[in-house]
């Protein structure tokens, strides 16, 4: 169904997104404005770019063969010399600047950048030169700058080691690594009290090796005494005021992460409640290290399994203590030759409490939870979780009653992909509640990310979004725009359909939260459509960026 948009601007993103129907209104389309500057990613992500460097001292200086015998000509230009610094810029991208030192002179300068590719410029003396390169594979690279006066039958040679910044995927088989209840992971059971914290042991943990950048956790919540949330952070870095899980007493919630590693391969957990302590429970099913393995592809939602209608299996609730396989390679434009998938996964009409459980074929069912869920209620999560070698994942339901799954794939990894991740901050992006304008039922808020040109190549966002107050029961959904910035600015845009996938679910008074991997699209906007089962019954939205994909 086509939409018309109607126009709320929101003060805590300078007026730059505006409200949209996702279902027919009476209102007609007023263009929002795009005046105010848009997320910089690259700055956001400025903690995680280094900065490699060569000495003068460590060249080496090489009289050409041309100057045997000639003992004036090998005595020129003598204090000819560079320095080599190197900046990571993208997550595949450095920037190389090569100080020469020299007299006046014409002089070749050769960039080998260790992948087989170089570059050579011209030079006439003393003064940086400046390259810019883009690896095709993550790794170590060691940049090679050879520097030759022909004139006087000389080359310096310096070496510089440089590894890229970004980050790509390894799967791994759902694993509990935390769980205060019965002690895993921790010196001995007990609660993680109030304002307090505890800590996940990822890298060297079993398989996972050191040297790990971001793990992806699914973080369970239970047997809470008070209101509260957790925020996952690396261990020893700076714990910013966001939130990964929300809860209430007694709620049992979980929620996937995707978050950096400590420098001594530790996640930290901390307990937000001001007056209740809680039971945490943390599942690993992937990680990602800075050496080439499995990119990412984002996908606009495509809905794979819908056990009401018989999508993707039978047409039944999945019984109790029951599970099914159902393929996802080479379908609906997912590829065959991907090692794992990215899927929002959503439990409707269960007849008891219980969990569900997400994992690749080929092994048995793991002591671990991909979501939780009481008896009526509906709940969805996000789930990354490696693809068996038939291509087909497992879903177990842990209940000992029925219930119905639906399950959206919203991207993929695999080796081809080329989307390396780069963690940032987190950095707030939205708060409706700032300014007191949440969103009517039935509308959607276009985001501004990253529409500008220079942003090229950001291909999906790790988003951790959260509703609030909401007015009625209802559902996020989230869909890259297909209108670009200048459409919005120019009054060119057109409304967008609301998708049928759902990103997370709510009842009326809820605060749930739910990590989101966004398509960019063609133009760095993204959707979030209010769903409610009433129309206008509104809801604040709450957007958090954990991080990117890039492709160059």
């Amino acid at each position: 169904m086509r939409s018309r948009r109607l126009v709320i601007s929101v003060a805590v993103i300078a007026a730059t997104i505006g409200l949209v129907p996702g279902m027919a209104q009476a209102a007609e389309p007023v263009a929002p404005s795009v005046s105010a500057p848009n997320l910089d990613l690259g700055k956001a992500a400025a903690s995680n770019f280094k900065t490699y460097t060569s000495p003068a001292e460590k060249s080496v200086r090489t009289t050409l063969p041309a100057a045997k015998g000639k003992a004036a000509a090998a005595a020129g230009n003598p204090d000819l010399n560079m320095v080599l610094s190197a900046t990571s810029k993208t997550a595949h991208g450095v920037e190389l600047v090569t100080d020469l030192i020299s007299e006046t002179a014409s002089l070749t300068v050769t960039v080998e950048w260790g992948d087989g590719k170089k570059d050579v410029v011209g030079a006439s003396g003393a003064g940086p030169l400046t390259h810019r390169h883009a690896y095709a594979e993550l790794g170590e690279y060691n940049i090679k700058v050879t520097v030759t006066d022909t004139a006087n039958a000389v080359e310096v040679v310096n070496n510089l080691p440089y590894g890229t910044a970004g980050s790509e995927f390894t799967p791994y088989a759902p694993t509990r690594l935390l769980d205060t209840r019965t002690g895993t992971g921790v010196p001995s059971a007990g609660k993680v009290p109030a304002r307090g914290m505890t800590r996940v042991k990822v890298g060297g943990n079993g398989g996972i090796p050191e040297g790990v950048t971001a793990v992806v956790l699914n973080v369970t919540v239970t047997n809470p005494t008070d209101f509260g949330f957790i925020t996952a952070f690396p261990e020893g870095g700076e714990r910013k005021e966001t939130s990964n899980v929300n809860f209430r007493p007694g709620q049992t919630v979980p929620n996937q992460v995707i978050v950096p590693v400590g420098k001594n391969g530790y996640v930290d957990l901390f307990n937000g409640s001001w007056g209740g302590s809680v039971d945490v429970i943390a599942d690993v099913s992937g990680y990602f290290t800075q050496k080439a393995s499995s990119g990412y592809t984002p996908m606009t939602p495509v809905r794979f399994v819908d056990t009401r209608e018989g999508l993707g299996t039978v047409r039944a609730q999945l019984g109790g203590q029951a599970g099914f396989s159902t393929r996802i390679s080479g379908l609906r434009g997912v590829p065959q030759d991907i090692t794992a998938v990215a899927l929002n996964v959503t439990v409707t009409n269960p007849k008891a409490y219980g969990h569900l459980t997400v994992y690749p074929t080929g092994q048995s069912a793991p002591d671990t939870s991909s979501l939780n869920f009481g008896a009526g209620q509906t709940v969805a999560n996000s789930v990354i979780v490696p693809v068996g070698a038939d291509g087909n994942i497992n879903i177990h339901n842990g209940a000992w009653a029925g219930i119905d799954v639906v399950v959206d794939v919203v991207g993929y990894y695999s080796e081809g992909s080329k989307g390396s991740f780069m963690p940032v901050g987190p950095v707030r992006r939205l708060d409706t509640r700032t300014n007191n304008k949440p969103i009517p039922g039935g509308y959607y808020l276009p985001v501004f990310f990253t529409p500008l040109p220079e942003d090229d190549g950001v291909s999906g966002y790790v988003l951790n979004t959260t509703v609030t107050n909401t007015a009625n029961a209802g559902y996020l959904s989230v869909a890259p725009d297909l209108n670009s910035a200048d459409d919005y600015k120019n009054d060119r845009d057109v409304a967008m359909e609301a998708p049928s996938s759902s990103t997370l679910n709510w009842a009326k008074g809820d605060t749930v939260p739910n990590l989101v991997q966004a398509s960019a699209g063609e133009n760095g906007i993204v959707d979030f459509f209010n769903q409610s089962w009433e129309e206008w019954a509104t809801t604040d939205l709450v957007i958090d960026v954990f991080g990117y994909y890039e492709t160059n």
